[in-house]
Parts: structure tokens; C-alpha cells; sequence
């Protein structure tokens, strides 16, 4: 026999949701089959589009509005390790492109701000940046270390520069974020240069 919503003798419904593709029998969760996935999608359909190149299927909000990468659907979460393209919990598109579930995405942001794979801010963090600027202000270093300049490298935009070091952080002079970690270990005073 063929796999179908209903029994043929009794035809009571094995799901409300029947997929003949998949064969998946559910509870109505408005899901909708995506031919470019490959499965189905609970939905509704009207709220979602495909994205083709990173071969996932997003929130309307996000059309035109996400940086793709091709195929991340086909990574594993960074912070469980499990598959993302099946998953029954939706993915959250970080501002660098990657993709975490949005449970995970919740969990991570508990503990920190960056995207586990390439360390770009997950979230707008311009408000936390310029409190820093203030408590680098307010915050002194001691006399050996006032004139020391290090060479950093920006996690939010790759730019690398030289700054003045800070115990609190160091600032990009490119983006003005405090996203930074010193890159190699050439320290230079004011005087040197």
C-alpha cells in the first residue's frame, strides 16, 4: 500500500499535515513543502522566501537584508554541533552571515556577543561601545604602560591599525568598535615612532 493522509478502510487522519513527498504526518503547523530544500517547513509559507544561495529558507524580513553565504544551511550549529537545514528550531542569521538555532543564538548571547566562527559582533553593540569609550576615559593606565601602541585587528571589519594599548580594550580606527585582539606582539611607544 501507498502512504497517504487517511485510512482507505476507516479514513480516519493519520495527521492533519500530510506531506506525499516526505511522508511526514503531523499535528497543522501550517508547514509547507520546499522543492529547493528538500523538506518541509513549518511555516506559514506566506512569511517565508528561499534564499538560494545560502539554500535555506528565511523570514520575509530578511529578503535583501542578510549576508549570504553560500551553503551555510549545510553547516552544523556552531554551539551544538547539530544540523541546521533539518532542524524543527529556526535558524537566526548572524550580521557576519553564519547561522546558529535560534535557541542556541538565545543561549549564546548569555554568555557573550560574538559569532563563535569568526568573532563578529552578533549584535549591534554601538550603545556598550561608547560607554567603553567613557570608562577608557575615566580609567588611567599606569605610566609604563601610557605611551605603549600595540597593533590590533578588528573582528568586525578586518581592519588592522595601531592603537594606543588600554587594559579595557582597543578601539578600531576604522569602525570604532572594541571588538579588537592585538595582532603579533610589536609594541611601540609615542617616543619610538
Amino acid at each position: 500500500r501507498q502512504a497517504q493522509q487517511s485510512c482507505e478502510a476507516c479514513h480516519n487522519l493519520f495527521g492533519e499535515y500530510y506531506c506525499n513527498i516526505c511522508h511526514l504526518f503531523d499535528r497543522d503547523k501550517k508547514q509547507y513543502h520546499c522543492a529547493e530544500c528538500g523538506i518541509c517547513r513549518i511555516g506559514p509559507k506566506e512569511d517565508f522566501f528561499h534564499c538560494s544561495k545560502c539554500n535555506l529558507c528565511l523570514s520575509l524580513s530578511l529578503r535583501g537584508k542578510h549576508k549570504c553565504i553560500e551553503n551555510v544551511s549545510r553547516q552544523d550549529c556552531s554551539i551544538c554541533l547539530e544540523d541546521i537545514h533539518t532542524s524543527r528550531v529556526g535558524a537566526h542569521v548572524l550580521p557576519c552571515g553564519h547561522l546558529l538555532h535560534r535557541t542556541c543564538y538565545e543561549d549564546m548571547l548569555k554568555e557573550g556577543y560574538r559569532c563563535p566562527l569568526c568573532m563578529h559582533s552578533a549584535v549591534d553593540m554601538t550603545r556598550y561601545w561608547r560607554e567603553l569609550d567613557d570608562e577608557v576615559a575615566q580609567t588611567p593606565m599606569p605610566p609604563e604602560y601610557q605611551n605603549m601602541m600595540v597593533e590590533i585587528l578588528c573582528n568586525d571589519c578586518n581592519v588592522r591599525s595601531t592603537v594606543q594599548f588600554h587594559l579595557l580594550g582597543m578601539k578600531c580606527t576604522n569602525c570604532e568598535s572594541y571588538n579588537t585582539a592585538q595582532d603579533g606582539k610589536c609594541r611601540l611607544t609615542l617616543e619610538q615612532q
